[in-house]
């Protein structure tokens, strides 16, 4: 597996870089015998180092992890340890997901954009004030970021396993059931969110 550390405002010595790469290559190697790739990247800011941890595995299997410290080795030990954790979880469904002799389905193209955090109060009043002076309408969110992306075709539980070990906060897919969009999120209580629209089914070639 090729792994790539950087260091952000931090100077990544040969000791870490190789303890980064070892631990992170013994680790994922005990689930995945071809991961693609590895990026590790090492920050700090004022007294505490971050580390964040994104794997490719393949077959759509992506790996997130961070977590933050006093010191560089214990932030990047803490973040593998949770990747460590995710996968123990999903041991035995990893395995079945890569014995499978399924062919894949085909994904969704679609757009994936990102805007503006919604102003606070009195900011919203300062900015409507000068938009209602310059002729705005202030409603319209401001998009910073436009990119490609793809909706998988999966089971609902496939979706779940991917949210957990990506540690995203919601993921949209395709349900391979009836081929209409569903999403599984994370909700504040600790459980996980399911949405199935009514009727929303669509056609899923095999």
């Amino acid at each position: 597996m090729q792994v790539t550390v950087k260091g952000k405002q931090l100077d990544v010595g040969d000791a870490l870089r190789t303890h980064v790469k070892d631990t992170l290559t013994s680790l994922v190697g005990k689930y995945f015998g071809n991961p693609i790739e590895a990026t590790v990247i090492l920050s700090k800011d004022a007294h505490l180092f971050k580390a964040d941890i994104q794997v490719h595995v393949g077959r759509g299997i992506l790996l997130q992890s961070n977590a933050e410290a006093t010191e560089p080795y214990p932030a990047f030990d803490e973040a593998a340890d949770r990747v460590a954790k995710r996968l123990r979880r999903y041991k035995r469904r990893l395995k079945d997901y890569q014995r499978s002799s399924v062919t894949e389905l085909p994904v969704t193209p679609a757009r994936k954009y990102i805007i503006e955090p919604v102003l606070d109060e009195v900011e919203e009043a300062e900015e409507v004030h000068a938009e209602a002076v310059n002729g705005a309408d202030g409603h319209q969110p401001v998009v910073v970021a436009e990119m490609e992306t793809a909706i998988d075709t999966l089971t609902v539980s496939e979706a779940v396993m991917r949210m957990d070990l990506a540690d995203l906060p919601a993921l949209m897919f395709r349900n391979r059931a009836h081929g209409g969009f569903n999403m599984v999120y994370r909700r504040p209580d600790g459980h996980v969110g399911w949405v199935d629209p009514a009727g929303a089914t669509g056609t899923v070639k095999r």
